[in-house]
């Protein structure tokens, strides 16, 4: 283990973070899962994705 995390975990046991940065950071992620749950089961858009040009000699 790097001591720089070991010192980054003594710090949080001493002062966590706040009720609002929690929320925030939760938020955050919830968001990310919620998108990766739609393109998972819906699909990427096609107006989204690029096609493969062909390339001129």
């Amino acid at each position: 283990m790097n001591p720089r995390w070991l010192f980054r975990m003594a710090k949080w046991a001493r002062q966590p973070p706040s009720e609002k940065r929690v929320i925030f950071v939760l938020g955050i992620v919830g968001l990310c899962l919620v998108l990766f749950a739609i393109e998972r089961f819906v699909g990427w858009p096609d107006f989204l994705s690029l096609e493969p040009r062909a390339r001129r000699w």
